[in-house]
């Protein structure tokens, strides 16, 4: 099975950024796909962004649109999440996710079957 590891979460003043990393074990056993998610305290878990490791295409959910990057490094086996201009509603455990995913990628927890352990992101105002 595919291990996946998170790093790169901390704490951060609102306005402030973080750039989250994704280390795949075995970058060709992985899919397609690999997303990050993030869940608070007492709320469901989030799709935040996707990406499709074989074109680089990406999508973001509405709420980090134009503040968070997803990108890929094929040669590293890793995923990043360039986090800017964090706000009080984005602390969050944030995780890493992979998959096959037909429709090139997915904000949809249930598109994956690898999941790192997260990494934990807070913000301060």
């Amino acid at each position: 099975k595919v291990q996946l590891v998170e790093s790169g979460g901390g704490s951060v003043q609102a306005g402030g950024s973080l750039r989250l990393s994704c280390r795949a074990s075995d970058y060709t056993h992985i899919g397609n796909s690999m997303a990050w998610f993030r869940q608070a305290p007492g709320k469901e878990r989030e799709g935040v962004a996707a990406i499709n490791t074989n074109i680089g295409s990406t999508t973001y959910a509405d709420s980090v649109k134009g503040r968070f990057t997803i990108s890929r490094d094929n040669v590293e086996n890793t995923v990043y999440l360039q986090m800017n201009d964090l706000k009080a509603e984005d602390p969050a455990m944030y995780y890493c996710a992979a998959g096959h995913v037909p429709s090139r990628w997915s904000l949809m927890g249930t598109k994956y079957n690898n999941w790192g352990p997260g990494t934990q992101v807070t913000v301060s105002s």
